[in-house]
C-alpha cells in the first residue's frame, strides 16, 4: 500500500509539474490532488526535491520504454526515427497546452539553477544517443550524432512555437518537413556532393 500511494504521489507530481511548473507547485497541490493528509504525505517524501527525483526517474523509465517499444514495433532505423517525430503529432495537444514535457522541466530547472538540471537533461540524452544508434545503422557513421542533434533540436523548436502560438496546423506541417528532411539524408546517403547532406 505505501508503495503505491507514492507511485500515485509521483504520478501526481509529474502531471502538475508539467502544467503547472515545478516551483509554481507546492506539496499542498500534490497532495490535494492525490487525496491524501499532509503528514502521511510527508511520510512518503521529506522534500519537493525528492519528490523530483522520482518525477525525473519516472520519465526516464517511461522514456526508456517508449525507446525499446521502437526498437521493437519499427521494421528499420529511419521508421524509428519517424516514431520519434512523430510524437509531436501523438502529443500534439499537450504539447500546444504545456510545451513539451522535456524541454519545459530543463528550462525550467536551468533558470532556477536547479542541482537536477543535469538530471532531467538526461531525459535529452536518451533521445540523443537512440537517434544516433538509428543513424549510424543507417549508414551515416561519423555524422550520426550531428543529425540526431539536428532532429532533436528541430523538434524542440516546433514544440516551443506550437505551444507559443497554440497551432496544430503549424505542427502538423514541421511533422512533414521533418519527414521529408529524412528521406532527403536517406537518398543523400553515398552522395558526399548533395547540399542536403552538407547543411548539417
Amino acid at each position: 500500500m505505501a508503495a503505491s500511494t507514492r507511485e500515485r504521489i509521483i504520478e501526481t507530481a509529474d502531471l502538475l509539474f508539467y502544467q503547472q511548473g515545478y516551483e509554481a507547485t507546492s506539496f499542498a497541490d500534490i497532495a490535494t490532488s492525490v487525496g491524501i493528509s499532509r503528514g502521511n504525505f510527508y511520510h512518503h517524501f521529506k522534500t519537493k526535491d525528492d519528490i523530483l527525483d522520482g518525477v525525473i526517474n519516472r520519465r526516464l523509465a517511461n522514456t526508456e520504454q517508449m525507446l525499446d517499444r521502437w526498437e521493437i514495433d519499427g521494421n528499420d532505423p529511419a521508421e524509428r526515427i519517424r516514431s520519434f517525430i512523430y510524437i509531436l503529432i501523438v502529443n500534439g495537444e499537450k504539447i500546444r497546452k504545456f510545451g513539451c514535457p522535456v524541454g519545459t522541466l530543463s528550462s525550467e530547472l536551468a533558470k532556477l539553477n536547479h542541482s537536477a538540471q543535469s538530471d532531467a537533461a538526461g531525459l535529452f540524452t536518451l533521445f540523443r544517443s537512440w537517434l544516433c544508434r538509428q543513424f549510424e545503422r543507417l549508414g551515416f557513421g561519423e555524422k550520426s550524432d550531428s543529425l540526431a542533434m539536428h532532429i532533436l533540436g528541430r523538434s524542440q523548436g516546433v514544440a516551443t512555437l506550437a505551444n507559443a502560438f497554440d497551432d496544430d496546423g503549424f505542427l502538423k506541417r514541421e511533422v512533414d518537413v521533418m519527414c521529408d528532411w529524412l528521406d532527403a539524408q536517406m537518398a543523400s546517403l553515398g552522395d558526399p556532393s548533395d547540399e542536403i547532406a552538407k547543411r548539417v
